[in-house]
């Protein structure tokens, strides 16, 4: 028996050696801003095992912000990062061949204090408005063509603009240097927490031009080599995204976990950034390449060179396809 048993484990040994060689787990190499919240929903993804349980492993370097990001990924040196689509237009219509994976499609509103007599756009006329992020900021170029489209008038003439970092935004509006902001939307969040209000969301401006509010802004931008190299990886990616965020809807615990991270002041910001975050989860399927066209029309009209480059009409393949 012992003979026996000795025979068919050899001989198991031997077929195993045949075999070939399972493909090793592929790791992206992301360079992200740890303190941005794009953390948040990374940490809960490798926290839980998403990325694992989906094929694909997560390894995380930490950049000072998107332009040290971008040239990072475009030399090569990592993987995948976290834009907006409209880069990674431009990126591909410059032949670089850069895929863009939903993330977000949060983009917050136009902050007044509680007590601001503000009912309108046009109530700020004169006044100061703090933008975070500059005169091409795509949340800034909506609110423009929303009032000239709907309030006939030119918001960046008829204002002053402070343009900042958003800590800066942030501080300058808390402390009512600027009449109203347009911050990030997590720094909105903390805003609102403060006692201010959204004057107009920038979805609401987005309806009102005919754009569709679901088109995701910011996501996850991944190497198209990398992708090909490892079929149904971007598939994983989106997967892994999904799930972090039914985690974090669904379970008080995973908050508590990363509340550390979120560096939220008090109880009511903890809440108005969770709100703000979940939000921001976008639809399932595949994004509306009309919709991001119509978007992309107006970014070129208002932003000019400066933000889309010589980007007339939106490339092929910008968008991870579903299933793919």
């Amino acid at each position: 028996m012992t003979l026996m048993k000795s025979l068919a484990g050899a001989a198991v040994a031997a077929l195993l050696s045949c075999l070939p060689a399972l493909a090793e787990t592929p790791v992206l190499r992301a360079a992200l801003q740890l303190s941005g919240t794009v953390n948040w929903e990374v940490d809960t993804i490798r926290h839980y095992g998403f990325d694992r349980s989906n094929g694909f492993s997560i390894a995380v370097s930490d950049v000072a912000g998107a332009p040290a990001a971008q040239l990072a990924l475009v030399a090569g040196e990592v993987d995948v990062i976290v834009s907006d689509w409209l880069w990674v237009a431009r990126q591909r219509a410059a032949g670089r061949d850069l895929v863009f994976i939903p993330y977000s499609r949060t983009v917050g509103g136009l902050m007044v204090a509680a007590d601001s007599p503000a009912k309108s756009l046009a109530d700020l006329k004169g006044q100061r408005i703090g933008v975070a992020g500059g005169p091409v900021d795509k949340s800034w170029l909506i609110l423009r063509a929303y009032a000239l489209k709907v309030e006939d008038f030119d918001l960046a003439g008829a204002t002053e603009q402070v343009f900042g970092a958003p800590p800066l935004i942030y501080k300058a509006a808390v402390d009512g240097d600027v009449q109203a902001a347009l911050n990030f939307w997590n720094f909105g969040a903390r805003m609102q927490a403060a006692g201010m209000r959204t004057l107009i969301a920038v979805d609401d401006a987005a309806a009102a031009l005919g754009l569709d509010p679901e088109t995701p802004l910011i996501g996850y931008v991944v190497r198209g080599e990398v992708l090909k190299a490892h079929p149904g990886l971007g598939e994983a990616m989106a997967v892994a995204s999904r799930q972090a965020k039914d985690r974090l809807a669904s379970d008080p615990v995973a908050w508590e976990r990363i509340r550390p991270m979120m560096r939220a002041q008090n109880d009511a910001e903890f809440e108005a950034l969770k709100a703000g975050f979940l939000a921001g989860r976008p639809q399932a399927g595949a994004v509306d390449e009309q919709a991001a066209a119509r978007m992309l029309a107006i970014m070129a009209e208002l932003g000019g060179a400066d933000l889309v480059g010589d980007l007339k009409e939106l490339p092929d393949g910008v968008f991870h396809h579903p299933g793919s």
